[in-house]
């Protein structure tokens, strides 16, 4: 029996303690930590579990009950709890975006490696069919060498939602939609397409005066191949209509699904019909994918319990969370600085460091200021940062 503990009672820990509770046979959450630990209190009675809870996560530290937390806080906590849970013995699923920064990141994977533990970064749109059919074809080649992704990740939020206090801050929520909207998106671009070599971008703030970042971003990235892909981050778009298009030398496939296939005449122009042939083969292996018993949170949970008991290879870990924060942080350089960033990252430039992040990033609204009084060490715990 693996033994768990949440941190952070925000509405995003309902898919943590809901996923956990649907495998009673496997794992036990016995204790929550919250600043308000009322909320904590009423999620034992709500899921009938048998749970302590604490006001200080500290006082977690050093329980040899506890075999793995789950980390549901704001951003710019996850760095700091996962560092002393690891170095604690605890086995650590934080949610996303991993951390602040790169230095963050390397630091979480570090205390890792140290403690013999395993870190994995909450990615749970890996763990649906729809992404899991597309990687699927996408790795048999069927659409030949890719030559341009086009990756919406377009979400609508409205003005009260950067009301909260954290939110729509550079020092507390470490970004906007790019970091912590498009995270989805951008982390299911590098599981598919890998690193790219270079990148360029922009981001405004065009709605939502009351933060001081972004919420809107576009960004396109080059590979070593000369494959580009745009990605388009966004809080503003009505109707949330996401997709990632992959278009390829011989067909184009995308989620959600679709494949287009088509023929070329002799002087190149396409042909009317399209080329069944491809699209049959290409349809076949899509539907041919096996389905997944657990999807989205559930899913990754099932996967990190199992990776716990039988020493499995994580899907996503720290490694995998840090490069979906690298380009992130590469998009955000470009953006305020306003030039074409090449990758990777190194330790000395100056969006490694949280520091250096917030020294020079622009306030794309000057209207938000950050609230005093509220720092890392009192404040560990939150809501969901979506």
């Amino acid at each position: 029996m693996i033994n768990i503990a949440i941190i952070g009672t925000g509405s995003i820990s309902i898919a943590h303690i809901k996923a956990y509770c649907q495998f009673r046979d496997r794992c036990k959450i016995v204790a929550f930590a919250d600043i308000y630990p009322e909320k904590a209190e009423s999620y034992v009675k709500k899921y009938q579990l048998e749970a302590k809870v604490v006001s200080d996560y500290k006082e977690l530290l050093d329980d040899p009950t506890i075999d793995a937390v789950s980390i549901c806080t704001p951003p710019f906590t996850h760095a700091q709890l996962s560092i002393d849970f690891l170095r604690a013995g605890k086995h650590v699923l934080v949610e996303k975006p991993m951390a602040s920064s790169l230095k963050e990141c390397d630091e979480m994977i570090q205390a890792a490696q140290e403690s013999n533990k395993l870190l994995s970064v909450v990615a749970q749109n890996r763990f649906i069919n729809p992404i899991m059919k597309l990687k699927h074809v996408l790795e048999q080649n069927l659409i030949g060498k890719i030559s341009h992704v086009q990756v919406d990740s377009y979400w609508w939020r409205g003005y009260s939602y950067y009301d909260l206090w954290w939110r729509g801050t550079w020092e507390k929520e470490g970004g906007g939609c790019t970091l912590n909207h498009a995270v989805h998106h951008i982390d299911m671009l590098q599981w598919t397409m890998g690193m790219p070599k270079e990148i360029v971008a922009v981001a405004s703030n065009t709605l939502h005066d009351n933060a001081e970042v972004e919420d809107l971003s576009v960004a396109i990235l080059k590979y070593e191949n000369n494959a580009l892909a745009q990605v388009t981050s966004s809080v503003v778009h009505h109707g949330e209509e996401q997709q990632l298009i992959f278009q390829g030398e011989k067909a184009r496939v995308s989620v959600p699904w679709k494949v287009k296939a088509q023929k070329a005449r002799e002087n190149g122009f396409p042909y009317p019909e399209s080329d069944a042939d491809v699209e049959s083969k290409i349809t076949e292996c899509w539907e041919q994918y096996p389905e997944l018993k657990y999807e989205g949170h559930t899913g990754q949970i099932d996967h990190f319990l199992s990776a716990i008991a039988e020493d499995m290879t994580l899907l996503i870990d720290g490694i995998q969370g840090r490069n979906t924060i690298e380009l992130i942080s590469a998009i955000y350089k470009s953006a305020n600085l306003g030039i074409k960033v090449q990758l990777p990252l190194d330790s000395d430039d100056p969006f490694y460091t949280r520091d250096g992040i917030l020294s020079n990033v622009k306030h794309f609204n000057e209207k938000k200021t950050s609230v005093d009084g509220f720092s890392d060490a009192t404040i560990t715990t939150g809501g969901k940062y979506e």
